[in-house]
């Protein structure tokens, strides 16, 4: 399927430049990962899967390296703005696009709201949205001036975090509360518990194509982004586990399902108090990062979005100085800045995911029909990540589906009236 962008507004130049190597990819996608996942996603996964917490993971995982493989070679193809978004419309019809790239932008910004907050609520707990919304404005304005700036700051925040997981680790594994067994599978964990574990576990990891939502601004993108993407995930999985692992030795299922923050209490259990605010430091600082990457992917895809008029044109214009859509930055981060100074939407983990994997599904569905010629994964890969993607999000609590499902017929309803009242025009 051919497709001409949208002559930009004004004559502005509708490219953005491209300035991000590999370093700056694997640390885009690490920055997204090593946010709230960790610190946000264990105790309600454990929650639903108990002892089957590991098994959860594992299932994530599998999804999220099929959703990585697929969505690494639809970039190298298509290196534009928008990600899934671009894939669905390639690929599959502007409808599909559309509704890829609206699950995203209304999940993801809920889930940048859910950053900001967590921000907040590790570094001034009485002010956190005070807090959150300073962060929003920080962050943004990082975003506006060069997304080479955006990777340095991520690029130090994935070291200091991964420093802290470390030690947490460390910490955990060489206390005298250490349990094997608590790491045994009892019969607390369903298949269904263990589903829906891995749904709220790939919210963890649903960064890994961050750097694929900024297709435009990569360099030599079909060698970057295959390389980048499975590099990120992978230290992301290792560090994920590492830490489950830890954790769970040092509390079990049960006090990991019953902790507001699972990472903290693992270490006062290790008896290794003083790293307590070393782990709230690290937390905020993670949350710090996954926000800045969550603001840069869901710009670049509204950005996209509008250069296709699914949403107002004006926000396809790219600043002529620092080459990012400034006027999408600005939106995004505005709209999260009103979220959370407003609502606590930290328990928009399940809306978000059940979001995030319909994208997923469609990028999958997308990667189904590459001919090899242009660098078709095994045809396995689609298929467990499309029926994995479904599975994951309609395991999901009730009332994340309903909600999500709800927010995606709306998107539907508008790509409707927007061809109606273009006389059926795309």
């Amino acid at each position: 399927m051919s497709h001409v962008p949208a002559t930009p507004a004004s004559g502005a130049p509708d490219e953005l430049r491209r300035r991000l190597g590999v370093t700056d990819a694997v640390m885009i996608g690490l920055g997204a990962m090593l946010g709230a996942g960790i610190f946000a996603s264990l105790a309600p996964a454990a929650r639903a899967a108990g002892s089957g917490l590991l098994i959860g993971l594992g299932c994530a995982a599998v999804v999220a390296y099929c959703n990585a493989t697929s969505s690494a070679r639809l970039a190298a193809l298509h290196p534009e703005s928008g990600g899934t978004y671009v894939y669905g419309r390639e690929r599959l019809g502007a409808f599909w696009g559309h509704l890829a790239g609206w699950a995203f932008v209304v999940g993801k910004t809920a889930s940048c709201a859910a950053m900001a907050l967590t921000v907040g609520s590790y570094l001034w707990p009485e002010r956190s949205h005070a807090v959150a919304v300073a962060a929003v404005v920080a962050l943004t304005a990082i975003d506006y001036t060069g997304v080479r700036k955006s990777a340095l700051v991520t690029r130090v925040g994935v070291v200091i975090v991964l420093t802290v997981l470390a030690a947490v680790v460390a910490a955990s594994l060489t206390s005298d509360a250490v349990d094997a067994a608590r790491l045994d599978v009892r019969g607390d964990a369903t298949p269904g518990g263990i589903l829906q574990a891995a749904g709220l576990l790939f919210f963890a990891f649903a960064g890994y194509a961050r750097v694929a939502t900024l297709g435009e601004e990569v360099r030599d993108p079909a060698r970057t982004i295959p390389r980048a993407v499975p590099i990120a995930l992978g230290i992301t999985l290792v560090v994920y586990a590492a830490v489950a692992v830890a954790v769970l030795l040092v509390l079990g299922p049960a006090a990991l399902a019953a902790s507001d923050a699972p990472l903290t209490d693992a270490v006062r259990a290790a008896g290794a108090d003083p790293l307590v605010p070393v782990v709230r430091v690290g937390a905020a600082v993670a949350a710090l990062g996954s926000l800045l990457a969550l603001i840069l992917g869901v710009s670049r895809t509204a950005f996209a979005m509008a250069r296709d008029r699914h949403l107002p044109h004006a926000l396809a214009a790219v600043h002529p100085r620092f080459k990012v859509p400034h006027r999408a930055e600005l939106l995004v981060g505005a709209v999260v800045a009103v979220g959370a100074a407003t609502v606590d939407v930290r328990a928009a983990i399940g809306f978000s995911s059940f979001g995030v994997l319909v994208y997923y599904a469609i990028a999958n569905a997308s990667a189904w029909t590459l001919t090899r010629s242009e660098g078709r994964p095994p045809r396995i890969v689609p298929a467990i990540g499309l029926a994995g993607c479904l599975a994951l999000a309609f395991a999901l609590p009730v009332a994340s589906v309903v909600t999500g499902a709800a927010v995606l017929a709306v998107g539907a309803a508008a790509y409707g009236l927007r061809r109606a009242s273009a006389g059926g025009g795309a």
